[in-house]
Order: structure tokens, then C-alpha cells, then sequence
């Protein structure tokens, strides 16, 4: 784990929000799956998997860029991003997973009795039909998709609506998340942001561009920061 200098002496925080995809669950290869069936569809070659799990935090028009690549022109796009979630929805979690050490971190959470909650630019229907496959998220006291409010990530209004409705000051608040919309938007909203170094990210990503104030190389490095489970005798 590293952390930026800025965080010596920092506050106890107090709540925790999570992007979703690449980040609490590994959806990658359904994505893939999805992208790979409508490019079949169309006498397409597919996308092997080390291409397309560095775009999975795209989301579909990430995804559908990365298939069609130059030849997209030639194609209605919207249809193209209709057969993708139709597709995606009918088969959301046959191989998705939690990633390692987040069951773990969540349980925790919970047991000290931390709301936590999820800002994800995933559509907000397709949230819905997923999550309800990993009961470990089931006590999540905010859920917001990616067409919840008029604006999404990188924009900062879905992390302070979440804020809000985990009643948790958003400069008392982290957010966590593997792709640089994440880190924009929590720091736009004053929260302590860390990346998701196990999520989609390129393994030649430079990250201190990113401006985050902490990179976690696992899940479980958060288990041991003392400033979120450490609380202090007068809170």
C-alpha cells in the first residue's frame, strides 16, 4: 500500500463507497462474453480476454469501441449498445466473482458497524439485476447507477448523493475505485480517494497521475488502516 504524504495526521473516517466493476466484482469476462457475442453476430472476429479486461471499466461503449475499432462507423451504434446490454443481461453473472479479499473487507465493515455503499457508472437497472447474486453486498446502505442523477462519474454528484444517504460527511468519507473517473470524482468531492490496484488497470498505468491519495495493491490493505477502524475514545 502507498499513501500520499497529505494523509499524516488525517481524521478517522467514518464511511466508504466502491465503484463496483473492477473494483468489489470481477464482471470482466461477462462483459467480454457480451461484447464477443455481438461481434459474432455480425461475422466478426472476437476479442480475446487480455484485450478486453483492461477496457471492462468502460462499460459498454468502452467495450464496443475497443471490438469495432475503426469499422464502428459503418454500424448503428445505439443498436450495436442495445444487442450489448440485452445480451449482457440475460447471462450478468455467470462468471463474475467477488474479487479475493472483499467479502472479507465488507464483513468487516460491517462488524464495526461502518455504512459503506456503491457509486458505480454501471446503469442503474442492470446494478439492480446483479447485485442481488452476491448476498455479501446486500447491506449496502447507498446504491447508485450510472443514469441515477443527471450526472455520473467523473462528475462528483453521485459520490455526494451516496455521501448523503450513508449519512457520512464526504471529507469523512473514502472512495474507492480502479479507473481515473473514480479518483477524479472522489477527489472533486473531498474524499480521501483510493485506487483499486487489482482492478482494470494496465500494467504500465502510470498512477501518480492519477492524484490519488492512497493505491491498494489488494482488498485486505484496507482491513489494516487504523485511521477507518481505529475509532477514537471521544467519537
Amino acid at each position: 500500500m502507498t499513501m500520499s504524504s497529505t494523509l499524516n495526521g488525517a481524521p478517522h473516517y467514518k464511511g466508504v463507497l466502491f465503484d463496483l466493476d473492477g473494483t468489489l466484482l470481477d464482471t470482466a469476462n461477462d462483459l467480454g462474453e457480451a461484447l464477443n457475442a455481438v461481434l459474432t453476430s455480425h461475422g466478426l472476429p472476437k476479442v480475446p480476454r487480455e484485450r478486453y479486461r483492461p477496457v471492462a471499466s468502460d462499460g459498454a461503449k468502452g467495450l464496443i469501441e475497443l471490438g469495432f475499432g475503426a469499422g464502428l462507423k459503418n454500424f448503428d451504434y445505439e443498436q450495436l449498445r442495445i444487442e450489448f446490454l440485452d445480451y449482457y443481461e440475460n447471462h450478468i453473472a455467470e462468471h463474475t466473482c467477488l474479487y479475493p479479499g472483499v467479502a472479507a473487507l465488507i464483513e468487516k465493515l460491517d462488524q464495526h458497524q461502518i455504512p459503506w455503499g456503491i457509486v458505480t457508472n454501471k446503469p442503474i437497472g442492470l446494478t439492480h439485476v446483479l447485485l442481488p447474486h452476491f448476498p455479501e453486498l446486500k447491506l449496502a446502505a447507498s446504491v447508485l447507477g450510472g443514469d441515477s442523477l443527471a450526472q455520473r462519474k467523473p462528475h462528483p454528484a453521485p459520490l455526494l448523493q451516496a455521501a448523503n444517504e450513508i449519512r457520512v460527511a464526504p471529507n469523512e468519507c473514502l472512495y474507492v475505485g480502479d479507473a481515473p473517473r473514480d479518483i477524479e470524482a472522489g477527489n472533486a468531492a473531498n474524499m480521501c480517494t483510493i485506487i483499486a490496484g487489482w482492478g482494470y488497470i494496465a500494467n504500465d498505468t502510470d498512477l501518480t497521475t492519477w492524484q490519488a491519495d492512497i493505491h491498494c495493491a489488494h482488498p485486505s490493505e484496507i482491513n489494516k488502516m487504523e485511521f477507518l477502524f481505529t475509532k477514537p475514545s471521544n467519537r
